[in-house]
């Protein structure tokens, strides 16, 4: 309720234009919704232009019509959703395994790898029809002699092209040096 009470007093001088900061922060998923659909009708129907600043990208992409990534205050890249997420046009695979440093040097000569990268001891590879080169990732951890854990299959989110301009998920960025010390262990641990 109090989150709808800051956008209906935002909306009391008919802007042409509102800033929504962080709108839906710590609601529960019916009232997040609720107010995604408002949003959405307000701009649709009011032709109200809408500032909308989120740590949650399914919301910047289901509200927005453009999106900007910044990092460190500096505006790294601007785009609708789908044609930030079709930059690489690439999908990804995640790959928690026994030895995630030997399938990465392994998979880097293949000539089918857009690109590998690491986060938190998981591999992520970026491939082009992404559903045909899973079996062949297994077979070649087979041959490595290596246990899978779990293997994901996903088109690029914008969360991908988050972690592509800044190099870091949203949580990484925001922790401290301490708070990224203990993941960093935490990780190790297990």
């Amino acid at each position: 309720m109090k989150r709808r009470l800051e956008i209906a007093r935002g909306l009391m001088h008919n802007p042409r234009v509102l800033f929504l900061d962080e709108p839906t922060l710590g609601l529960d998923a019916q009232t997040r919704r609720a107010i995604w659909e408002y949003i959405r009708e307000l701009n649709r129907r009011e032709k109200v232009t809408i500032f909308l600043t989120t740590h949650y990208m399914e919301e910047a992409d289901y509200l927005c019509d453009r999106v900007a990534i910044i990092d460190h205050g500096k505006i790294l890249v601007v785009d609708t959703p789908d044609n930030l997420k079709n930059l690489s046009g690439r999908d990804v695979i995640t790959v928690r395994c026994s030895d995630y440093e030997r399938l990465r040097r392994r998979l880097a000569g293949e000539d089918w790898i857009r690109d590998i990268k690491v986060h938190n001891g998981v591999l992520e590879i970026y491939v082009e029809r992404g559903e045909e080169k899973v079996p062949l990732i297994m077979k070649i951890s087979e041959e490595l002699k290596m246990t899978i854990n779990s293997i994901t299959l996903r088109k690029p989110s914008l969360e991908d092209v988050y972690l592509h301009f800044t190099g870091r998920t949203i949580r990484e960025a925001e922790a401290s040096p301490i708070d990224l010390l203990r993941m960093r262990f935490r990780f190790r641990g297990r």
